[in-house]
């Protein structure tokens, strides 16, 4: 490619491309590690988009209604990170650009969410970014209905590699904004058809510009390297009603020996790699130096947008207080006063009338009482509504037609839900839901996983949480998950009992702000616990003494969910043979480590036997089983050890020993070691 002639071309706009790939070249040299080819190949989009499109301020990096700036293919991060530092962001200082990769700077590896001002979402694994952006396009067109255009009015980007574009999350992603004419969003494709292992074509023929339009979006197929036609195309962007997604033919690693190789791909450290294709780009300053003119102009365009800004302050200080208390209040992660009553009103109501209700109807109840009061609430489900019961009748469905529906059919695209929810939460001003089965987690988890590492609040309803959804077999019924979810860190998963332990886990879940929640609940009725109606919430210390022994403690049965019943139910059967025991309910183990020793000791004090009553593999229950005073010799288990099987409920219980008999015979058994 001739780069002389793009300098010569658009001098100003080549300069101020070739400090973000200067940076680039600087910083993973500096780091050894790293992927230059990325932010060398896609600089050119990237200047035009801060330079003409991009509605921000660098100097009020959280502004509402600014527009969204999303680097999914986030290997290439020193693009990012470039940007950021070049236009003036505050935080992002050449000494993080100098630290690049290290311990206790805020340019980690990838982009990562809450570490530097400017990066909306954690990016790395690969499409992730480009299901967030969806997200963060719906979040705008329900905030638009709701607050009106003056208070919410903005643009969603994304740039996307190939490796984003084969992931199977791009296709739910693509198809589902394709059909919500999410015609806000635009993604910039960084088509150079270069992989770690070669070349495109080795692993896919797909033709992408095709697929696109096939999905419902509005393609345009651009030179990404020519400055004219790009700022062209984003003109023509969020025009009509579709999205649209640009095609930007460029070349990874531009300028350098690496150009349009694999090597390019990663990190180029080579002194004269770096010195030749500095050269070529006429680039004759120091390591880590950006001339005074270049910055100056970078700064300029991150405060072109102030402007705008202070319009925005303005029309937003016009709007009513009611209002804008509303909004605040929803972007702050606060919940609304009335949402405490709410639920105390409801648990007094089940406490009292005494329901046999699935915990996913009583989710149900529990979201009617919710949304009413939470008008930032968005729910959905991956095609299951009528069995995850997350939508009540007030919500409205999100459509092209009805903006203002706070319930999105997300069709059979369990990881896209997850992903578009994390991008609905990381917008800002709306607390995200959706459903689908428990065991379809294996389907959501790369998002599950991403909510807790950026410390986002988003809520995963998994209904059918385990063999006691019965015929439909061991493809549906849930072993494993729950360990699998526990083993998260930062997430709370919550196993409720009853109707009264639904309503407290959902209060917790949406007065939390860093931790997202799994709510693990039943497709079978189970009988109401807590007949005793206590304005406290009893979940939020994760576990408590739902019934004590009558006499002398010998047994603690601790339990969750369905089988908090079944732990009841024994409990019966021992106390009538003079065997003193206690039932701890425990509907979220994480709440209950967070407890202080003396709380713990309380609810679990040394002496007795335990025993560990869930319909799922053990793994994870040693803690409480076999430590906090426990002894190995006085501990058991009674749950799953393999996979389940096609039958009613009843009798899968009965076949796998998860039963009072089961318990008693097992409780009798270590009395009597």
């Amino acid at each position: 490619m001739d780069l002389t002639a793009l300098r010569k071309t658009n001098p100003d706009h080549w300069a101020k491309a070739s400090a973000i790939r200067a940076l680039t070249l600087d910083a993973i040299h500096a780091a050894n590690s790293g992927h230059s080819g990325m932010p060398m190949g896609m600089a050119d989009v990237a200047t035009v988009l801060f330079e003409k499109h991009l509605k921000f301020d660098a100097s009020t990096p959280n502004w509402p209604d600014r527009d969204r700036f999303i680097l999914s293919a986030g290997h290439g991060s020193m693009l990012l990170y470039s940007l950021l530092h070049l236009t003036g962001y505050a935080d992002m200082t050449i000494e993080q650009i100098k630290n690049f990769r290290q311990w206790g700077a805020i340019t980690a590896g990838h982009p990562e969410f809450g570490h530097a001002a400017g990066v909306e979402t954690t990016t790395g694994p690969l499409g992730q970014g480009v299901a967030n952006a969806v997200g963060f396009a719906m979040a705008e067109e329900i905030q638009r209905a709701r607050y009106g255009k003056k208070v919410v009015d903005h643009s969603t980007y994304v740039i996307a590699g190939d490796g984003c574009l084969m992931e199977g999350i791009s296709h739910e992603a693509i198809a589902l904004a394709g059909r919500h004419e999410l015609s806000k969003l635009t993604l910039l494709w960084d088509n150079n058809n270069i992989t770690i292992d070669g070349t495109v074509d080795i692993t896919d023929r797909t033709d992408q510009v095709l697929r696109f339009r096939a999905a419902g979006w509005r393609v345009i197929e651009i030179d990404g390297h020519d400055p004219v036609a790009i700022d062209e195309a984003l003109s023509q962007a969020n025009r009509g009603k579709k999205p649209t997604m640009i095609a930007c033919k460029t070349h990874i690693a531009l300028g350098s020996s690496a150009q349009d190789t694999s090597k390019g791909h990663g990190a180029l450290t080579d002194p004269k790699l770096i010195a030749d294709t500095k050269a070529a780009y006429g680039w004759t300053s120091g390591p880590f130096e950006v001339p005074a003119d270049i910055k100056s102009g970078w700064e300029a365009i991150g405060a072109r947008g102030i402007p705008a800004r202070t319009d925005w302050e303005s029309r937003f200080a016009s709007i009513s207080e009611r209002k804008q208390g509303e909004f605040n209040r929803a972007y702050a992660l606060e919940a609304p006063k009335r949402l405490s009553g709410a639920i105390r009103g409801l648990k007094k109501q089940l406490s009292e009338e005494a329901p046999k209700h699935a915990t996913r109807k009583s989710s149900e109840l529990v979201l009617g009482v919710i949304n009413p009061v939470m008008g930032e609430t968005v729910g959905g489900s991956a095609d299951l509504t009528g069995s995850n019961n997350t939508r009540t009748d007030d919500l409205g469905v999100f459509m092209p037609e009805n903006r203002g529906g706070r319930y999105v059919h997300y069709g059979i695209r369990e990881l896209g839900m997850a992903a578009a929810m994390n991008g609905m939460v990381l917008h800002g001003g709306i607390r995200a839901y959706g459903g689908t089965f428990m065991c379809f987690t294996d389907y959501a988890r790369p998002a599950m996983r991403l909510a807790a590492l950026m410390k986002i609040p988003t809520v995963f309803v998994m209904t059918h949480d385990s063999i006691g959804l019965g015929e439909d077999g061991p493809t549906h019924q849930p072993v494993e998950h729950l360990a699998i979810s526990r083993a998260t860190p930062n997430t709370y998963v919550f196993r409720p009992a009853d109707g009264v332990e639904t309503a407290e886990s959902w209060e917790i879940a949406l007065t939390s702000k860093t931790t997202p929640s799994v709510m693990a609940l039943t497709r079978q009725g189970l009988p109401t616990l807590r007949t005793e109606h206590k304005t406290r919430n009893l979940t939020a210390q994760g576990a408590y003494v739902l019934a004590d022994a009558t006499g002398k403690r010998q047994v603690i049965l601790i339990a969750t969910g369905s089988e908090v019943s079944i732990a009841m139910e024994a409990r019966a059967m021992l106390e009538a043979e003079g065997i003193g025991t206690r039932v701890v309910s425990m509907p979220c183990m994480e709440l209950f480590a967070e407890q202080d020793e003396s709380y713990r000791r309380k609810v679990l004090p040394a002496g007795a036997v335990r025993i560990g009553i869930e319909a799922a593999v053990r793994q994870g229950w040693d803690q409480w089983l076999l430590g906090e005073r426990a002894r190995h010799k006085k501990a058991g288990f009674i749950g799953m050890t393999d996979f389940g099987a096609s039958a009613p409920a009843e009798e899968l219980y009965e076949k796998f020993g998860i039963t009072a008999d089961a318990t008693v015979a097992m409780a009798k058994d270590l009395l009597s070691d």
